[in-house]
């Protein structure tokens, strides 16, 4: 093992990288990195592979890049939830913030959704009687007489 807990292969006497191996250990770091929010890129290059092996091997995980942030931060609930239950004070406290950080989160983007929500058209004076005054000929009790179709 080098440094980083990668395999080092010795030169077998054959030519060539030899091919690679799926394993559980790279299942797990490619998730990570990607919960991270790494590149396909950088991960591939943070477990020492090439883009077109990660693809090919750990599809899977790669397929599920979306959600890999949010499983993240669940097994840290899960993780810190234990933790506290086994009576860990250090453990409730970072559990606390990082419920206070999650309810800012919610907060804030439900402020984002009601920002980007529609805005009503904001009508000048002019415009405004002008909508009234459409709206009186057609609904109101004066739309007969202003229309024309008054009889004499």
């Amino acid at each position: 093992m080098d440094l980083f807990g990668d395999p080092v292969r010795l030169p077998s006497g054959r030519r060539g990288r030899p091919a690679h191996r799926y394993s559980q250990k790279n299942a797990n770091k490619i998730m990570m990195l990607l919960a991270l929010g790494w590149s396909v890129e950088r991960v591939a290059a943070g477990c020492h592979i090439s883009v077109p092996t990660l693809k090919k091997y750990y599809f899977s995980v790669l397929k599920t890049r979306a959600i890999q942030r949010d499983r993240l931060v669940a097994w840290q609930f899960e993780r810190l939830m234990e933790l506290a239950a086994a009576g860990n004070v250090s453990a409730l406290k970072e559990l606390q913030q990082m419920i206070e950080r999650n309810d800012r989160m919610a907060a804030s983007a439900s402020l984002r959704d009601e920002a980007d929500a529609p805005q009503p058209e904001k009508l000048g004076k002019k415009e405004q009687a002008r909508r009234a005054a459409m709206e009186a000929t057609e609904h109101g009790e004066w739309g007969s007489l202003l229309s024309g179709g008054y009889d004499a």
